[in-house]
């Protein structure tokens, strides 16, 4: 198993409002998956992803990835942890306005000291596997907003990461563009067996996926597979 989390809870505690972000989820997400958090606005779809990609910790439970108990982990070994082996991303992109498309791609690798040749190398590779070698020299603010989403895309993959975490991928996407960039992630789940797992209310991401888990109110209330 990739990734499992048991009784996670988050409580946020906010002028004397007690919320209980998630109450008590279970989930394990096994090798390779294509599966979506699906649930209405302030189902906890965020705060599980953010919790399970070790961007947050939650007020109880555990959450163990690639056989490690991330509660075990220093501040230090979980941005290690997120850079070698989880890529996100992100509903706004995320993007590093000032820096071409290739150039926002080689920055995770940057930060792994992967040398400079075998970045522009392995970037080239990947934009061009995402559709987008002709822009690989644009700044994000001359791309459309499906294009910066494939660099995102092409960022979070570029690493060969064990994860992928996307929260509502979609959601500033027209349905044709948000179609085609669920597609690339299809092909790039098929043919390099990477794992990603969506946060969504997105109908078109809830019939891609192979699994679709719903939350309301903070708790898992049905988890379908599909044949």
């Amino acid at each position: 198993m990739l990734l499992e989390a048991q009784a996670l809870k988050k409580i946020y505690a906010t002028r004397g409002v007690v919320v209980h972000a998630l109450d008590g989820v279970d989930l394990t997400i096994g090798e390779g998956e294509f599966t979506a958090l699906a649930g209405p606005s302030g189902s906890g779809k965020t705060t599980l992803l953010n919790v399970l990609g070790a961007l947050d910790t939650p007020t109880s439970g555990s959450v163990d990835l690639d056989g490690q108990r991330l509660a075990e982990l220093s501040s230090t070994e979980l941005a290690e942890l997120r850079l070698r082996k989880i890529g996100f991303v992100f509903q706004a992109y995320n993007l590093i306005p000032v820096f071409s498309a290739r150039e926002n791609v080689e920055f995770v690798m940057e930060l792994q000291g992967v040398p400079a040749a075998a970045r522009r190398e392995r970037a080239a590779a990947v934009l061009a596997e995402v559709g987008l070698s002709e822009l690989k020299d644009k700044r994000p603010l001359e791309m459309s907003g499906g294009q910066q989403q494939r660099v995102a895309v092409a960022r979070a993959i570029v690493s060969h990461p064990r994860l992928v975490l996307a929260d509502e991928p979609t959601a500033n996407l027209d349905s044709d563009t948000a179609q085609k960039l669920l597609d690339l992630m299809l092909e790039l789940n098929r043919e390099r067996g990477v794992t990603f797992l969506f946060s969504t209310h997105d109908p078109l991401v809830m019939r891609s996926a192979r699994r679709v888990v719903r939350l309301t109110d903070g708790r898992v209330n049905a988890d379908q597979r599909k044949e």
